[in-house]
């Protein structure tokens, strides 16, 4: 009875692996991508996801399938994290699939990588001008109206 048992959950826990557990796209500012780790080495990167302009209080972080490693999608996501470009990232995510970690560090693969907006600046400029300035950082502002005295 216990081999049984054992048997049909191993089959069950081999059945429930998937490579495409789900499939989706963020966007955002890349802040972060590198070549870790002991075994294997994988690309792994953060993305400060967007949403209408400001940045996310949501982290997405990804990997580069060292399965099928993409040079053009390597390329760019390098150059967009040296520039601070706005990117869309489309992924898929596996379940069950990557349980030595051997082919990245997360379960999110990027699939393929599309710039959105190279020249944030643009933002600021007049549409009869050239852009000036540049984007350094985002600012939150909060306003407690409990402070405001009353007149």
């Amino acid at each position: 009875m216990k081999k049984l048992l054992s048997l049909a959950l191993i089959v069950l826990a081999f059945s429930s692996c998937t490579e495409n557990y789900s499939n989706g796209e963020r966007i955002g500012v890349i802040t972060q991508l590198s070549r870790t780790g002991v075994f294997w080495k994988s690309y792994e990167g953060h993305l400060n996801v967007t949403q209408t302009g400001m940045n996310s209080s949501v982290p997405f972080d990804f990997s580069i399938d060292n399965d099928h490693e993409d040079t053009a999608v390597i390329n760019t996501l390098t150059k967009a994290a040296e520039n601070g470009w706005k990117v869309k990232l489309i992924y898929h995510e596996t379940q069950g699939k990557n349980f030595f970690n051997n082919r990245g560090q997360t379960d999110h693969f990027i699939n393929k990588v599309e710039v959105l907006d190279k020249n944030m600046a643009t933002l600021f400029s007049n549409k009869n001008q050239a852009p000036v300035g540049h984007v350094i950082d985002t600012i939150y502002v909060v306003i407690d109206k409990s402070q405001l005295k009353k007149k």
